[in-house]
């Protein structure tokens, strides 16, 4: 019973990391009918910048977020004007393609500069940890856990309590529409896809602290967070976020009596669940108006 509490426990704070991660791809989806396949080699180089600063500077890695998440966000805008904005048809199909050379250029870049050996982001609070209940559970899961909650929560705030975040939604909800009522369409797509791309700089921090990883574990990460979004229902963010927490929670009770099948059981229940109910648990079968 212990080993199931810690396993639901270390499930739910980790599964708000990855709702964080994927918070950042549903959204981009959502404005831009983008399905940016690079978000997991993007979350790789947020890993790695914060590994930099956090190793040659010496700088917290909570507090490299003060850097890292700025020049992530710079660096979306740069690559939605130079990149996604020049794809005018079959937006989502040439995204995949566009997005994944992208991906491949950052693993190229990564892999030149690091090598391919697997490296950590160490501090003294991602080892330490302490009991809840029975079970002990690591600091950095729990400081990962509350900083996804307050971007979340920030990013909530951000698209419901401000003007520029009516337009998004707007976006969202109907691009001809928007444009017609003067919402510079163009603009929103550049900063929604900044937004998503600097999500990745904060949840590769964490990532990078709870996992060793290199130039290449993008690629098991972007499957994931693409799961995630898929069962969640695209474009949802609440549906991200609850399909992180069912998938986590579920994949750590299931490490306990089958390690094997652990990792497998991610995309079962994804499999399963889109039989029942194919736009996912918050999506819509209704296709957005264009």
């Amino acid at each position: 019973m212990d080993l199931i509490f810690g396993a639901i426990v270390t499930g739910i704070l980790a599964g708000g990391v990855y709702a964080l991660m994927a918070s950042g791809l549903t959204l981009v989806f959502g404005v831009m009918d983008i399905i940016n396949i690079a978000q997991g080699a993007l979350v790789i180089l947020g890993a790695y910048l914060s590994f930099s600063l956090a190793g040659r500077l010496h700088i917290d890695p909570l507090f490299t977020l003060i850097l890292t998440i700025p020049l992530m966000f710079v660096l979306g805008v740069i690559v939605e004007i130079a990149v996604i904005r020049r794809i005018r048809r079959d937006r989502t199909m040439f995204s995949i393609l566009v997005t994944f050379a992208v991906a491949l250029i950052i693993e190229g870049a990564l892999t030149r500069i690091y090598g391919a050996d697997l490296v950590q982001i160490n501090a003294p609070y991602v080892d330490a940890s302490f009991k809840v209940g029975s079970v002990y559970v690591t600091y950095i899961y729990l400081i990962g856990f509350i900083l996804s909650a307050v971007l979340l929560l920030a990013l909530y705030a951000f698209l419901y309590r401000t003007k520029f975040g009516q337009g998004i939604r707007a976006t969202v909800q109907n691009r001809t529409a928007a444009e017609l009522i003067g919402i510079d369409v163009a603009r929103v797509e550049t900063v929604t896809f900044g937004i998503g791309v600097s999500l990745a700089a904060a949840g590769g921090m964490v990532y990078g602290a709870v996992n060793p990883f290199n130039p290449v574990s993008g690629y098991d990460l972007i499957s994931r967070l693409l799961a995630i979004i898929i069962l969640g229902g695209m474009g949802s963010l609440t549906g991200a976020l609850a399909a992180a927490l069912l998938m986590l929670v579920i994949e750590n009770v299931t490490s306990i009596y089958a390690p094997v099948w652990a990792s497998t059981v991610f995309y079962v229940v994804l499999a399963v669940v889109l039989l029942v109910r194919p736009q996912g648990i918050f999506g819509s079968l209704s296709a957005r108006r264009q």
